[in-house]
């Protein structure tokens, strides 16, 4: 999934796979939960002044914000590539030819661990376009292969 379009209402605000912080391509979310329930609560201790006054929606914005600032481009990313890659059997292709790519399983494993978009590699990045095009180009144009038998 991705952020739903409002996170905060009122006084109260969503967290979590409530938020709609599940990655589309892995379907992971935990971390995301645990990260976004503890940035809320920094952000309601601090915006709260320890407690001493009330919450309203614009502290909470100050939480939503920061993840946005934070995870957004991560988001961005993924959506990004489920869009490409997950739209039909050429474009699924496509992404198993670049899986067998080192860059590729370097940025993948990279970005997992650090649940942020990794990749800071221009010319890495750069042959990685070229690569996705050529093969996109490939799997769109020409005929699948046949199907395998099982024995």
């Amino acid at each position: 999934e991705h952020p739903r379009p409002w996170r905060v209402k009122d006084r109260a605000t969503l967290i979590g796979d409530a938020a709609g912080y599940v990655t589309k391509c892995s379907g992971e979310g935990i971390y995301f939960a645990a990260k976004s329930g503890r940035m809320c609560a920094e952000s309601i201790v601090t915006r709260t002044e320890m407690g001493t006054r009330m919450v309203d929606d614009r502290d909470l914005f100050d939480y939503i914000n920061k993840f946005d600032a934070q995870y957004g481009p991560t988001y961005i990313v993924l959506d990004l590539l489920q869009k490409l890659f997950y739209t039909s059997d050429a474009a699924r292709e496509s992404f198993v030819d670049l899986c067998e790519e080192r860059y590729v399983q370097e940025v993948t494993f990279d970005s997992y661990l650090y649940k942020t978009v990794q990749g800071n590699n221009p010319i890495g990045d750069i042959a990685l376009l070229g690569k996705t095009l050529s093969s996109l180009v490939k799997n769109n144009t020409s005929k699948p292969a046949p199907m395998r038998e099982l024995v």
